[in-house]
C-alpha cells in the first residue's frame, strides 16, 4: 500500500476505455463505498449515495444510454448507438455518486453538494490506495432526465460524477499540473 502523501502526490485519472479487468472484488467495493461516505457532512445528513455498475448491470444501464441517444438522434450509425450502449462497461465498475443535496433549515444546499463532492474523491482516492485506478467524469447522459429516471435517479437528484474503476492497461503519463503561484494568494502578503 503506499504512503499517503505519495498517493496523493502521484494520483491521476485514466480514461474510462484504459481501464481493464480486474476491477475490485465485492468486499473491496465495500471497503471504498465505506470510505468513500467517510466526508465531511454538516449535519450528518449524508446528503449522496451509490449507484454501483458492476457486471451485467453495466452494459443493462448502457440500453438506456443508447435509447436516450437514439431519441435525440435519429440518424445515428450503428456503431455510434453502439458506443453509447458501451457507455457504462468500459471499465470493470462504475460507481455512480449521487448527490441529494435539498433545502434545509440549518445546512446550506451548497455544502451538501459539496459534501457529494468529497464523497466523490474519497471514493477516487481510495480506489488508488487498494492499487487501481479510476476516472470522474460526468457526460450528456449524467443530465439527461429520461437516463437518469432508468437509473433510479429520482427528480430531486443529481449526479455528481460516474467513478470509473479499473485496472491500467498502460503506465500512467503525468500531465501539467499548475504552478502554486498560479493558484495561492496569500491573504495579506
Amino acid at each position: 500500500m503506499p504512503d499517503a502523501l505519495d498517493l496523493l502526490r502521484t494520483r491521476r485519472s485514466v480514461k474510462p476505455a484504459d481501464l481493464a479487468a480486474p476491477g475490485p472484488s465485492v468486499a473491496e467495493i465495500d471497503t471504498l463505498l465505506a470510505i468513500a461516505s467517510r466526508v465531511p457532512d454538516h449535519g450528518k445528513l449524508a446528503p449522496w449515495r451509490f449507484i454501483v455498475f458492476a457486471g451485467d448491470a453495466r452494459l443493462k444501464a448502457g440500453e438506456n444510454i443508447a435509447e436516450a441517444f437514439q431519441a435525440d438522434h435519429p440518424q445515428a450509425k450503428p456503431e455510434e448507438i453502439a458506443f453509447e450502449r458501451l457507455r457504462l462497461a468500459r471499465a470493470p465498475l462504475v460507481v455512480a455518486v449521487v448527490s441529494r443535496a435539498a433545502p434545509h433549515v440549518k445546512i446550506p444546499e451548497w455544502e451538501q453538494v459539496l459534501s457529494a463532492g468529497a464523497a466523490a474523491m474519497n471514493l477516487v482516492t481510495a480506489v488508488y490506495a487498494l492499487g487501481y485506478a479510476a476516472s470522474w467524469i460526468t457526460e450528456w447522459y449524467a443530465y439527461d432526465r429520461r437516463v437518469l429516471t432508468a437509473l433510479g435517479v429520482s427528480p430531486h437528484e443529481r449526479i455528481a460524477g460516474f467513478v470509473h474503476i479499473g485496472t491500467p492497461m498502460r503506465p500512467v503519463e503525468e500531465r501539467r499540473r499548475p504552478a502554486l503561484a498560479e493558484i495561492v494568494t496569500r491573504y495579506g502578503a
